[in-house]
């Protein structure tokens, strides 16, 4: 018994040496207990039975945790499969076809290059450094300067056209981060509205009211612009109201870190929240419109930073317009080819969910030194070039962690049975190193190396999901260039407490994610006391 003991806990410890790196922001929102501790297939903890083992890899709890609150994103893998065993998804080889396109059950190793980067901030930030410090390297001054400046032409340009407004007067620097600061506060405060702040009710907040009236706020957030007018070139395009300070934006994020070797590429959780969803009359919920983008991120997997943003619309007929694509796949590779065009040439390391996995793209891929390890779905992934006798179910039932691979090259197509088929395309991992899914009950489940990765680093982006989840700024404009733009400060945010947490500051005032929010509010109202409320 106590020998089964150290052979599960020496497993336990091999499959953490392999995913070290993830330890770094293991309590990235630097709360206590459980819910900001626990990953389902990772854990730091070695004292605690609940977090000893990497969790149960159920169909839908382990692999798909991720995938299944993202129906734009994925599907339900299990029916990869399809149960069938008839002809396999549009575009995928039969037998005779694969063995002449190269595909093999003949195995070799593959050996990855070494990572060329090391990862983490790129500058040192004193332990002085504030909230605001750390906020302003994604929004400096200049940049808070050119909302400003457009605001003000836009005000002007307004009551030229529909009269001069009663009380207007232009907006300084000092008022415009004030603005933010007001609906940034939204994020650690939630409320129905950005204006119960100035309220009586349960929502108010008092302690940041009386820096700005709310009528002097309305007339700001009437008139608020990051671009006044259409420029004279490349007037098509839709999200030319935004569009300039994602391009600053995105160019902080990739001046101020560098991410590790692995990184996902997804869709963020950006839904509205539950609890006011509930409270909403049917009425209501008919009346709210559906997102008119889609945001796609590359991020960090272990550290959870997000490194870059891809913003498109659902319609319209601008260049980035979804409508001008022919298909979701099209779509997707487009998506993905725009995220990882700075990460060439490095030896990165990419996980993708079923949409976005398909061997032309990881093809492409390999070619510039970028590897790619993907969950694969047929109703959800281009199957193009893959053998049908992997995508189809056996009619011989397989047993629990038994796994099939067929390779081409260097890509390894693998089958891998838990509860249900799971299929994974990748470059990255050898086929013939073997990994485990440890769990609580039944012990060790014997995968492929490329499942315990895919389950380790997704489920860490699971978690920083859940937990970014939390903290998004709640006002809600109607127009869809200031959903985007405030869905951007909100990632903002979070890569910025990140950056705090991995810096000096850190170990001088060791604020939690929501007291991180609240100083920053305080500190952009420029208020005397900028220590967070207990």
């Amino acid at each position: 018994m106590a020998e089964c003991g150290r052979k599960a806990l020496s497993l336990l410890e091999a499959a953490r040496s392999r995913y070290e790196s993830l330890q770094i922001s293991d309590d990235v929102f630097g709360e206590s207990g459980d819910d900001s501790s626990d990953n389902p297939f990772y854990s730091t903890s070695g004292d605690s039975d609940s977090d000893n083992y990497i969790a149960e890899a159920g169909e839908e709890e382990q692999l798909h945790h991720h995938q299944k609150r993202r129906d734009k994103e994925c599907g339900h893998s299990g029916a990869a499969g399809g149960g069938t065993s008839g002809a396999g998804p549009p575009g995928s080889l039969s037998r005779s076809q694969a063995e002449e396109e190269g595909w093999t059950e003949t195995l070799q190793d593959v050996t990855l290059p070494p990572y060329k980067e090391t990862y983490g901030p790129t500058q040192k930030m004193p332990d002085t450094a504030s909230a605001l410090d750390f906020f302003q390297l994604f929004v400096p001054d200049n940049c808070i300067q050119n909302m400003v400046t457009q605001t003000n032409m836009y005000a002007k340009k307004f009551q030229e056209r529909f009269g001069s407004e009663e009380g207007w007067c232009p907006v300084t620097a000092q008022e415009m981060k004030a603005f933010l600061g007001f609906v940034i506060s939204t994020s650690v405060h939630r409320c129905e509205s950005v204006l119960s702040i100035w309220s009586s009710g349960f929502f108010s907040n008092q302690s940041i009211a009386l820096k700005m009236s709310q009528s002097r706020f309305e007339k700001i957030l009437k008139y608020f612009h990051i671009v006044a007018f259409r420029p004279s070139q490349g007037s098509n395009q839709g999200l030319y109201k935004i569009q300039p300070f994602l391009d600053s934006l995105q160019q902080s994020f990739s001046c101020t870190f560098r991410p590790s070797q692995t990184q996902v590429l997804h869709e963020p959780l950006i839904d509205e929240d539950p609890v006011f969803i509930t409270t909403c009359t049917e009425r209501e919920l008919r009346k709210r419109k559906k997102r008119k983008f889609s945001l796609w991120v590359r991020q960090c997997s272990s550290t959870g930073f997000i490194c870059q943003v891809s913003v498109h619309l659902k319609e319209g007929q601008g260049t980035d317009s979804l409508a001008t694509l022919k298909n979701k796949p099209q779509l997707h590779s487009l998506v993905a080819k725009q995220l990882c065009q700075n990460v060439s040439g490095k030896n990165t390391i990419i996980f993708t969910g079923p949409s976005i996995t398909s061997l032309g793209l990881f093809t492409e891929f390999s070619k510039q030194d970028i590897f790619c390890c993907g969950l694969l779905s047929t109703r959800k992934s281009d199957c193009t070039g893959l053998p049908q006798s992997m995508l189809v179910c056996s009619s011989t039932p397989a047993q629990r962690g038994q796994s099939r691979v067929m390779m081409k090259g260097s890509m390894s197509l693998i089958s891998w049975y838990n509860k249900g088929h799971f299929r994974f395309l990748t470059n990255a991992y050898s086929p013939t190193k073997q990994g485990i899914i440890i769990k609580r009950k039944s012990g060790e489940i014997p995968c492929p190396l490329a499942v315990e990765a895919f389950a380790a680093h997704l489920s860490y982006i699971c978690k920083y999901d859940d937990k970014y989840s939390k903290y998004f700024i709640f006002h809600k404009p109607n127009k869809t260039w200031q959903q985007v733009f405030w869905l951007s400060i909100s990632i903002a945010i979070n890569n910025a407490y990140i950056l705090y947490k991995m810096s000096d500051a850190y170990t001088v005032k060791r604020y939690s994610r929501a007291q991180f929010g609240e100083r920053l509010v305080r500190e952009l109202l420029d208020l005397d006391d900028c220590s967070p409320t207990q």
